[in-house]
């Protein structure tokens, strides 16, 4: 017995299922819907003749289609951050996918190695699940990465429109009609919603927490708090940009203090397995002689849960919240 490529296959059997999960995606919707297009989407529908109810009917089915798939046994994983990705697959498509993806994995698994079948049937169904988890989370992440950078912007856009004379509904009109997608697509369903007659507060609320964000509920607040009991809206807002601008320049400072120690737990976590890898490619049969003993497996198996544990420790030692 001996340690063959069977590591690296199974990393690029991964790697191509990300990749082709990306690839369907853009082939299915195109490059208007990728986070890489800065267009706003909300606009280019009004440009291709859509009437401005049906482009609101469209977004708001859109933006709730994953939250009302909450309900779906196992999904409910993946929901809340396919909501913030603004995924355009639909829960049913997504489930296909994954199911699609595990049955490319299980043919490569089945060409390329020779591992048992309730292995490779694992391995596969844990790679198509695993890859579209991946592959939402990352979307979602920087979409809302996205989101946190314009919206100071957004907020300061606001002040200047309520101080030469503008209502707070046309000011969020403004800023959806200016700023870049993702978050002028987002305001814009405010601001359609608020023509319509909807509450612009609550509007603000719902939006708030369906991407969690903590600066968005304090904008939603101050607005409400305004709407109830008065006051310079504009001034309230003003601070609350300033705040935030803050807030992101001390974030960056940690980041830069904090990057060092995560980068040494990625590489102190990477490093055995590479060493692993090197050698096993420099050798294959550097391990024949300790393979086959009973404490070979077991010992791996707590060798990988301290390599995890290290990326865990070192992960809460630098989630410092801001």
């Amino acid at each position: 017995m001996q340690i063959g490529f069977g590591p690296v296959l199974y990393g690029l059997i991964f790697v191509s299922v990300l990749v082709l999960v990306e690839g369907i995606y853009l082939v299915a919707f195109g490059r208007s819907i990728s986070l890489n297009s800065r267009i706003n989407r909300r606009l280019e529908m009004l440009d291709k003749g859509a009437r401005r109810e049906e482009v609101l009917e469209q977004l708001r089915k859109e933006i709730g289609r994953h939250s009302r798939a909450r309900t779906i046994p196992f999904y409910s994983l993946l929901a809340e951050r396919a909501q913030k990705a603004a995924i355009a697959f639909s829960p049913r498509q997504l489930i296909l996918i994954m199911a699609g993806l595990s049955a490319v994995a299980m043919i490569g698994l089945s060409l390329l190695t020779g591992a048992e079948l309730p292995v490779r049937v694992a391995t596969a169904l844990a790679m198509g699940i695993g890859g579209v988890f991946v592959w939402v989370s990352f979307r979602a992440k920087k979409r809302m990465a996205l989101i946190e950078e314009q919206l100071p912007d957004a907020i300061e856009l606001i002040v200047r429109s309520l101080r030469v004379g503008h209502p707070f509904s046309s000011a969020i009109a403004i800023v959806a009609d200016e700023i870049e997608d993702p978050l002028a697509t987002e305001f814009g369903v405010i601001a359609d919603e608020s023509a319509y007659g909807r509450d612009v507060g609550e509007a603000l609320k719902e939006m708030a927490e369906r991407l969690d964000m903590q600066d968005m509920r304090f904008l939603a607040v101050a607005v409400t708090i305004q709407q109830q009991s008065g006051g310079n809206l504009a001034e309230i807002l003003a601070g609350l940009a300033k705040v935030i601008r803050a807030r992101f320049r001390l974030l960056r400072r940690v980041r830069a203090i904090t990057a060092e120690a995560k980068w040494s737990g990625k590489f102190l976590s990477a490093f055995p397995l590479l060493c692993l890898l090197f050698i096993t490619v420099k050798d294959p049969h550097y391990y024949d002689e300790v393979i086959d003993h009973p404490w070979f497996i077991p010992a791996c198996f707590v060798v990988g849960i301290l390599l995890c544990l290290n990326l865990v420790v070192m992960r809460v030692l630098t989630n410092i919240r801001v």
